[in-house]
């Protein structure tokens, strides 16, 4: 059986940063592609003419996101199969869609640029980081035309069981491409610490500890994946500002929710922050539990 590729499209500048990576995704997993467009559905309740016109139009509206999708590729290798769903929300449909196909993953635009006529107001990345049941990834801005090359998955790893999960992932996807994998983990500068508020020597041995805990984190997890090559790094800075700047990883997958224990070396939120601003795709992992 096999577990397409899904991307989801709305006629903004990033649905073909979306395209470009869900056409690469979909090649090195080797897997079928889906590009899809979610447009409203009637309204249960409501004026009927009035309904029935505003939703031909987002319908007429969905099928020319569609055919501007099949002019990007156009050019490109593989079938490629479009779908137009109807929904209450981009996120909900697309979810929908990736259920009913046994989706591999959604892959979508970073959304920072919208489409002037939107068919959905709000960003359609960040609703679908709230519920998907597949991984979600997302397209940077830019996207190359020919993505990878790299030959190197990153992960975003601390030892919890988000961080656990994205791990197994890029562990997989590793494996299945015949990437190497890299493990980051983040600790807070001592520029941005607080020692004023705890004492110097405090903060310092703070941070000296979580280094420690971290480098022997990172060591054991990295020791434990099998049938892949792996190490690891250490970084510091503000978390999500660091992984945003990764570059020699072809995708960077991380947890969807906020990291580790010490809040104040790595703070919640990352995975949102983090797909407006990487430079590289990131694929999301589904929450767990």
């Amino acid at each position: 059986m096999t577990s397409p590729v899904v991307v989801g499209v709305d006629g903004g500048a990033s649905g073909k940063d979306a395209l470009l990576l869900g056409r690469w995704a979909a090649d090195t997993l080797d897997e079928p592609l889906i590009v899809a467009v979610v447009h409203p559905a009637p309204s249960a309740i409501g004026s009927g003419r009035v309904d029935a016109e505003w939703v031909a139009d987002r319908h007429r509206a969905a099928e020319a996101v569609l055919e501007g999708a099949r002019t990007v590729l156009k050019d490109l290798p593989g079938e490629v199969e479009y779908r137009s769903v109807a929904s209450s929300s981009a996120a909900h449909g697309l979810h929908d869609l990736a259920e009913e196909v046994q989706a591999e993953a959604i892959v979508v635009g970073s959304g920072r640029t919208a489409p002037k006529q939107r068919l959905f107001a709000g960003s359609t990345a960040e609703r679908l980081l709230a519920g998907s049941h597949c991984p979600i990834a997302v397209a940077p801005s830019e996207m190359p035309a020919s993505p990878g090359g790299k030959g190197r998955i990153g992960v975003a790893y601390v030892d919890t069981p988000d961080g656990r999960a994205a791990l197994d992932e890029a562990a997989k996807l590793a494996r299945r491409t015949g990437a190497k994998l890299r493990l980051y983990t983040v600790v807070a500068d001592r520029e941005s610490t607080l020692p004023w508020l705890v004492g110097d020597d405090a903060e310092h041995a703070f941070l000296d500890t979580a280094r420690e805990t971290y480098e022997e984190s990172l060591t054991r997890a990295a020791a434990a994946v099998d049938g892949v090559e792996v190490d690891w790094q250490l970084l510091e800075g503000k978390v999500s500002a660091a992984l945003a700047e990764l570059d020699e990883v072809d995708v960077l997958v991380c947890g969807s929710r906020g990291y580790g224990p010490a809040r104040r070396v790595l703070l919640g939120g990352v995975s949102t922050r983090l797909v407006r601003g990487a430079r590289v795709p990131v694929v999301v992992v589904p929450r767990s539990g």
